[in-house]
């Protein structure tokens, strides 16, 4: 019957429409209250999501470090990591660390969250704070009770940056970096862990020149720096 539709034609059409687009035309018509209430609308949507994938990565990443181990754990993360990161060190290859550094900003920021970024001679710094992934679900006590423990890998390892009980989330960070040393000898940019992890930011740097990077951060994955 008709009289129990809930919406009109033109709040259905509303509905679906991408809210960048309606974002947009609130600008185009000069209606900056709207604009900036459907911009927060945004954040949130955006940030559902993030979260939603957050949270299933980890329970996977869980399911099979339980069920088949630390080794079924480093194979499925390298080739899971490898899939993204290829395209990844191809656009990083060759360019000017300014650039570099911008690329790592677009996609850090990409986790909703405020991010510092710092500059010395030989690098860049950038610190997520807090850490948008990693760092709030051990903020939120994601590994600690039910219903949804997730995994921690007991043993200290190369893909746990040779630490113990090392959050299953955090363990695709050291793949970002074992991953092109593997393919190219060099990463395009290196993650230093939190002695805190959580509650003190993790460093992730670019150094402008790859040469220049220190030897430990390849050691620490049984690795050598380039000649």
């Amino acid at each position: 019957m008709a009289d129990e539709r809930l919406f009109t034609k033109e709040e259905l059409a509303e509905m679906g429409k991408m809210t960048v687009e309606a974002i947009q035309e609130a600008i185009d018509k000069g209606d900056g209250e709207k604009a900036k209430k459907l911009s927060r609308r945004m954040y949130r949507e955006f940030l559902a999501m993030h979260d939603l994938y957050l949270h299933f990565t980890t329970g996977l990443l869980s399911y099979v470090g339980r069920q088949h181990g630390d080794e079924a754990l480093y194979q499925a993360l390298y080739g899971a990591v490898g899939a993204f990161m290829r395209p990844l060190v191809e656009a990083y290859r060759g360019i000017e660390p300014r650039r570099r550094a911008e690329m790592l900003a677009a996609g850090l920021r990409g986790h909703l969250h405020p991010l510092k970024v710092e500059e010395d001679d030989e690098k860049f710094t950038f610190m997520m704070q807090p850490c948008a992934s990693g760092g709030r679900l051990i903020l939120e006590g994601a590994y600690e009770g039910p219903p949804n423990k997730f995994l921690k890998v007991e043993k200290a390892q190369e893909m746990t940056f040779g630490r113990s009980d090392h959050p299953v989330y955090c363990v695709h960070c050291a793949f970002q970096e074992i991953v092109p040393i593997d393919w190219e000898g060099v990463p395009p940019f290196i993650t230093e862990p939190s002695p805190n992890l959580g509650k003190e930011p993790c460093r992730i740097y670019i150094y402008k020149r790859p040469e220049d990077i220190p030897a430990r951060f390849y050691e620490r994955f049984g690795k050598q720096k380039p000649a």
